[in-house]
């Protein structure tokens, strides 16, 4: 018997499974960012708005443990790192994934409080790869 499964079937997996993402995006329920977010486990709050959605986050960081920014919805990739900064303290609590079609080299920095940068429209693979490595320090290493 043969088993055929597609790539995005490999990759869903929930790896982060009831962190709370605040979503700034265009894209709402029953859309590609939103499905992707909460197949990986993500409770997913959808905000229209960059401004609501980062108070929302300033004014409660231990309640997120995810920012996920569309640039292309905010005006671009610069918007989103400009977002990224006002973020202030509560950067170095809430991981933020800046997602941008003007992203040319995908980013993920190893310092804490840098944002990952995917290139847009992100695809299963690379939100997974962007979501494992944006919530790094919250999983302990395991050794057999």
């Amino acid at each position: 018997m043969q088993v055929l499964r597609s790539i995005e079937q490999l990759y869903i997996a929930p790896v982060g499974l009831n962190i709370r993402v605040m979503m700034v995006s265009a894209d709402q329920a029953g859309c590609g960012l939103y499905n992707r977010l909460a197949q990986l486990g993500g409770l997913i709050d959808a905000n229209l708005d960059l401004f609501t959605g980062l108070e929302a986050v300033i004014d409660d960081p231990s309640g997120y443990g995810l920012l996920v920014v569309d640039c292309d919805h905010i005006g671009g990739l610069e918007a989103g790192r400009r977002a990224h900064m006002l973020l202030g303290e509560a950067v170095t609590r809430v991981p933020v994934i800046l997602i941008s079609s003007e992203c040319k080299t995908q980013e993920f920095p190893e310092q804490r409080g840098k944002p990952v940068v995917l290139r847009g429209p992100a695809t299963s693979l690379s939100m997974r790869m962007g979501f494992e490595h944006a919530l790094r320090d919250r999983y302990p290493l395991r050794f057999s």
